[in-house]
């Protein structure tokens, strides 16, 4: 074993200490990062190239610094992207929900579909349906100061539109036109400040997290923006906590004009997001 695979065994350690959820898969991603190589060539680093600057990183990440924050880049689907102070981390959850939405708007007879992600922060859901929706037209909705700076840096050269403003009121000039509306709004309710993981608690922008006593205020915003953008059968993806499913659905109900309202699992077969179709006229 070479020097910079020992430390990352003691770094593991130090991480599971302190109560980071994946501490080997982060202690070598930090040491990837740090010696500027990838996480399967940690072996090839001589022992003289060790960088001490590694246990600057750990110590940051044992103190529950978001690994996304120490590197600068977060990872999601197919995407590369830069993040940091001021906007929401993109999660792994959120990839099945994009795919659930890619494969609705290839699915449709629709040469250049519109989509509109609502929430848009790091700009991860939008720049996901540009990419692998290759002839669609998609705008990116972010309301922060500090979160649109990330959106635009991560947008510069693609072909996202993005826009600054209430994702409650946004985008007047596409009523009625827009096939797809996808979100990841803030969905935790204020109550369970407490149980929020460290990483965003303390991280992540609170209007990114927080929406209310029961968390759902955004969603049921939402809901008036995406029947007010959406054509009728255009479709509305949001995603939602575990702990939500069955009550989102419930928010687009045919009264509002909505159908097929319906709940998806993630990976992990729990409730993750909620669907529904603008009723036909």
């Amino acid at each position: 074993m070479n020097l910079l695979l020992a430390e990352v065994a003691q770094a593991t350690q130090r991480l599971a200490d302190a109560g980071v959820p994946s501490p080997r898969f982060d202690a070598e991603e930090l040491a990837a990062f740090v010696h500027g190589v990838k996480r399967g060539e940690l072996h090839r680093v001589p022992d003289a190239e060790f960088d001490a600057r590694y246990w600057e990183a750990i110590a940051r990440r044992e103190a529950r610094e978001p690994l996304q924050h120490i590197t600068g880049r977060a990872f999601f689907r197919y995407l590369e992207l830069q993040v940091g102070p001021g906007v929401f981390v993109p999660r792994p959850e959120t990839e099945s929900v994009v795919g659930w939405a890619i494969d609705a708007v290839r699915a449709m007879d629709v040469v250049e579909p519109t989509v509109v992600d609502l929430c848009s922060g790091s700009g991860a859901i939008a720049l996901a349906m540009a990419q692998e929706v290759p002839r669609s037209r998609v705008h990116a909705v972010e309301l922060s100061d500090d979160a649109i700076e990330w959106t635009r840096k991560n947008a510069d050269g693609s072909r996202v539109t993005v826009h600054q403003g209430d994702a409650l009121s946004a985008l007047p000039e596409l009523d009625g036109q827009v096939d797809l509306v996808i979100s990841n709004p803030p969905y935790i309710p204020l109550t369970e400040w407490e149980y929020v993981a460290p990483e965003a608690r303390d991280h992540d922008p609170e209007m990114a997290l927080f929406s209310g006593e029961d968390g759902l205020d955004t969603i049921r915003g939402i809901e008036r923006t995406a029947h007010r953008l959406l054509r009728p059968g255009g479709l509305v993806v949001i995603e939602h906590a575990d702990t939500q499913g069955g009550q989102v659905p419930w928010i687009f109900t045919e009264e509002r004009g909505w159908a097929d309202a319906a709940d998806h699992p993630d990976l992990n077969n729990r409730p993750r997001f909620a669907t529904a179709r603008k009723a036909m006229p």
